[in-house]
């Protein structure tokens, strides 16, 4: 009998030993930064890095560490494809169940994306609205922020959230729904209390600049229209709604002063100034 169990312990140890040899690899980064927990690929400066050929998962404890963990491939992301830090953050929250959701942990997707046609990669079936649906597996968690700015970015359905202002997290939120990111009703309720709950906005902010510091929280409802008059300048303008020409310029896209009769901007009411 001695000799038989000390057959199956060696065999489940051979066993484990196998089991080890999984690509599956699983790593805590304990809030360190991106840029260092990514191996930042230093011929571009992105903080996306090269395929590292396995599957690397991050362990996330918590919606804290999840936000600290990603807050800065999320401003990247913001800088190069204009998309809200706040709005990338929440989407990653929800729809990876912070960071530990069995979609996640299995595909490194954090945005719930599926396979559609064209997706060459990797992939996982999952089910979801139906059973056994195809999602697009990475094996780089940055490799999924990656993939959401550029689903966002190259699909015409999404083109009018580029219209909206950077700040307006709100609009943003209801955009989404609107263009058929997700099916869930209360999808933008659900964003935009994640974004108010661990105030994402401010990661907004410090992407924009302190002249949006006290804008972050604005909803579509909370800005007024103007039309340009025959005489009038973005310094006249700006006076008048209490603004830095700066600050007028951002909210409204402009690359510059040149303004045209007839031409609406938008400006914020009272609410939003104070």
């Amino acid at each position: 009998m001695k000799r038989i169990f000390g057959i199956l312990c060696l065999g489940l140890i051979l066993l484990s030993g196998c089991v080890s040899k999984k690509k599956t690899t699983y790593g805590r980064k304990d809030g360190r930064k991106v840029a260092e927990a990514s191996a930042k690929n230093e011929k571009s400066g992105d903080l996306v890095p090269e395929d590292p050929g396995k599957f690397v998962y991050f362990s996330i404890a918590s919606a804290e560490e999840y936000i600290e963990t990603f807050a800065e491939i999320a401003q990247f992301e913001m800088k190069t494809y204009g998309i809200p830090a706040s709005i990338t953050l929440a989407q990653g929250l929800l729809e990876s169940g912070f960071g530990k959701g069995e979609l996640t942990r299995k595909t490194n997707n954090h945005f719930g994306i599926k396979c559609h046609t064209g997706w060459e990669g990797d992939y996982a079936r999952h089910d979801d609205d139906e059973r056994g649906e195809c999602f697009r597996k990475y094996n780089h968690p940055m490799h999924s922020f990656r993939d959401h700015s550029l689903f966002l970015t190259t699909r015409s359905r999404y083109a009018s959230l580029f219209d909206l202002p950077q700040n307006n997290y709100k609009a943003w939120a209801r955009g989404l729904k609107k263009a058929g990111y997700a099916t869930d009703r209360h999808y933008p309720q659900k964003l935009i209390q994640l974004i108010e709950r661990y105030q994402l906005y401010r990661y907004d902010a410090q992407v924009l600049g302190r002249d949006y510091a006290g804008l972050p929280e604005a909803s579509g409802e909370d800005y007024l229209t103007y039309r340009v008059k025959k005489g009038d300048t973005l310094y006249a303008i700006s006076r008048k709604y209490y603004l830095s020409v700066e600050e007028l310029m951002k909210l409204n896209g402009l690359q510059n002063s040149a303004l045209n009769v007839g031409q609406v901007l938008k400006v914020p009411t009272e609410k939003v100034r104070k």
